[in-house]
């Protein structure tokens, strides 16, 4: 996060600056050569910065690197008034002034991939400031090699033209919108979509959708992907087959909206997925980027859910335990489908000679209760592992460079093990290799061992019955294991690491806790056959998108059946009928006639959709309190 900021104001930083002394030196100075040369360095800072920072706002340094550019070309040419480097000032100043609003209302509408539509108008509007930093760069070119101002004018009557054309389009979207939706709005209609999957996040968490994508395809039904930033249409596109649906506003969703839609999926608690919820013709199911005793696992937002999907019954005492209460019936035990390709080691494998340990740490968090990352002792931990002789796997969070200490403590551990491989010829993997060249599942399955802070990964890792070791960077100590109690089928490595011979003896040679982790593991992963592990997703998946299930109140879930006896998490006994509505507590809300596929109506209160479809005051549902939402019991006033 820290690291992100200095690049923006970095690059912010630079391209100000820049373009301001390309301002003065062609103003104020003679040396129309080096003004020229500043103004080039300066857009091609301009063009970084949208890079880094994809919504800047430029004009104030265009205007500037215009005017500069101008006067210098006079200059060179030195023959008096030129109408055509007037029309040619004119037109520049028109774009620099036309460009950003035109960005603005391109990125208010809906684009698709994997659809059959084309919309050129939303692209070339994203494209136009970058289109207005080569024509700038391209007249101060011009006008350092001397060239008659007829050839910027050309250049600049082009984009002028492109611009608007796609200034007329727009307009034209935005005052005669066509009749039964636009383009993409018509498409959905044809595919028939009847499940969704929403997100919303911030950049380079494509991860969490993309790890959910083979599995919401073998369901084999017809769905979409419906993305709430710009920035993640191309990459998870790239990543299925089915249609990826870019909506900005709550009108552009209203329109992706179908009425063949039923369930809804989601991921994280990204604050946009309330834009979703509030469509109560759609069940709602949470079904996470990964499970670990982290504290966001426990959210008590989750009670907005109509369903939570998660991976075993450890899930739902973590939310107990957090003292966030969510009726049972909202659970679906339904396992973790992404380890469905790990291999598992029936029985332990002890004192191996050269042990191949993965190394994971996590990234830094949001807010400091969430701070897990045990990099800070990273090179501790990794010259224990090579005086052990280990082949070490080292895979970081996707998010650690957003910190600057972070990348630091990342690129020592990096060389350490560059230098161990010069010196012992040991395989290490690491940096992109580790993080692309390899899944995760490829990871786990080279590896013997592993280390790893609190997070998903040791829940993944699990599955494989092999032994880790967990980080306990807050210093728990003794309540370390009743905080995260997935670490008590590990092993507990100290803040200061000062314990690392220990757990490393305990790791790769003794592994006494062997017996331990199969009982953990039907715990947190549920206890499903291996050979048809993904099944108890799928068909729970399945079962949420026909119609008679959808009507019914929440029971049981006969997912769980699948485990094994002890894996299904306990339930309440069905909720009696609310007197109020005379529906089950808990019973999805059926929308009023006409309004199926379209927004609420004016008489909708969603703070009622935190409790789940149809909660109010006195059901089981949310109630507020110094600790944000938080469930109610029955009988409970608000």
């Amino acid at each position: 996060m820290r690291g992100d900021l200095v690049r923006k104001l970095t690059a912010r930083a630079a391209a100000t600056g820049l373009a301001v002394l390309a301002f003065l030196v062609l103003a104020l100075t003679g040396a129309t050569g080096w003004g020229l040369a500043l103004a080039v360095a300066a857009l091609a800072a301009a063009g970084w910065e949208r890079r880094v920072r994809a919504a800047a706002d430029s004009t104030a340094e265009a205007v500037l690197l215009a005017a500069g550019i101008l006067v210098g070309y006079a200059r060179r040419l030195d023959a008096g008034f030129d109408p055509a480097l007037a029309v040619t000032a004119l037109v520049l100043l028109g774009l620099v002034l036309l460009v950003g609003p035109l960005r603005q209302a391109g990125n208010l509408e809906t684009r698709a991939a994997n659809l059959p539509v084309r919309s050129w108008t939303p692209l070339v509007a994203a494209r136009l400031g970058d289109v207005l930093l080569g024509l700038l760069a391209g007249t101060a070119l011009a006008a350092a090699l001397t060239l008659p101002a007829v050839v910027p004018l050309v250049a600049a009557l082009l984009v002028g033209g492109a611009a608007g054309a796609v200034a007329l389009n727009l307009a034209l979207r935005r005052f005669r919108p066509p009749a039964g939706g636009g383009a993409v709005t018509r498409a959905l209609r044809r595919h028939q979509p009847e499940f969704l999957l929403h997100f919303s996040a911030p950049p380079g968490s494509e991860y969490q959708v993309t790890m959910w994508l083979p599995y919401l395809e073998r369901i084999g039904r017809p769905f979409l992907v419906m993305v709430r930033e710009p920035e993640f249409l191309a990459p998870i596109a790239a990543a299925t087959t089915a249609p990826v649906v870019y909506c900005p506003t709550l009108k552009s969703m209203d329109e992706a909206l179908v009425p063949s839609l039923k369930v809804a999926f989601y991921v994280n608690h990204g604050a946009k997925n309330s834009h979703c919820i509030r469509f109560s013709q759609l069940t709602h199911i949470q079904i996470h980027h990964g499970d670990s005793d982290k504290a966001p696992s426990a959210n008590p937002v989750s009670a907005v859910f109509d369903r939570i999907f998660v991976a075993g019954p450890a899930a739902v005492d973590r939310y107990a335990r957090a003292g966030v209460e969510i009726p049972a019936e909202k659970f679906v035990v339904v396992g973790r489908p992404q380890v469905e390709s790990i291999e598992v080691r029936p029985t332990p494998a002890t004192g191996l000679p050269n042990p191949i340990v993965l190394y994971t740490p996590t990234w830094t968090g949001h807010h400091a209760d969430a701070n897990y990352c045990s990099l800070p002792v990273g090179e501790t931990i990794v010259r224990g592992l090579l005086a052990r002789g280990a082949t070490v796997i080292l895979r970081a969070h996707p998010y650690t460079s957003q910190n600057p200490a972070s990348a630091r403590q990342l690129a020592r551990l990096e060389e350490l093990l560059a230098a161990d491989h010069a010196r012992t010829g040991r395989q290490h993997v690491w940096g992109a290799a580790a993080s692309r060249g390899l899944s995760l599942v490829d990871c786990v399955n080279r590896s013997d061992a592993l280390v790893s802070d609190v997070s998903g990964v040791i829940s993944d890792y699990l599955y494989s019955a092999k032994p880790y070791a967990v980080t306990d960077m807050g210093g728990d100590g003794d309540r370390f294991v009743e905080r995260f109690p997935l670490a008590g089928a590990g092993y507990v490595l100290h803040r200061d690491a000062g314990n690392l011979d220990e757990v490393l003896g305990r790791l790769l040679d003794t592994d006494p806790a062997a017996a331990a982790r199969w009982t953990t593991r039907a715990r947190y992963l549920g206890d499903f056959p291996a050979e048809a592990y993904a099944e108890a997703f799928l068909a729970a998946a399945r079962r949420e998108l026909e119609p008679g299930e959808r009507n019914a109140a929440p029971a049981p879930r006969a997912a769980e059946s699948v485990a094994h006896e002890g894996s299904p998490c306990p339930r309440r006994p069905d909720p009696a009928p609310s007197a109020a509505t005379g529906r089950p507590r808990g019973a999805a809300r059926r929308p009023p006639p006409g309004r199926r596929g379209r927004g609420p109506g004016p008489g909708d209160d969603t703070g009622r959709r935190l409790g789940g479809a149809g909660a109010r005051c006195g059901e089981e549902g949310v109630r507020p309190s110094s600790r944000g939402w938080r469930p109610s019991s029955p009988g409970r006033s608000c």
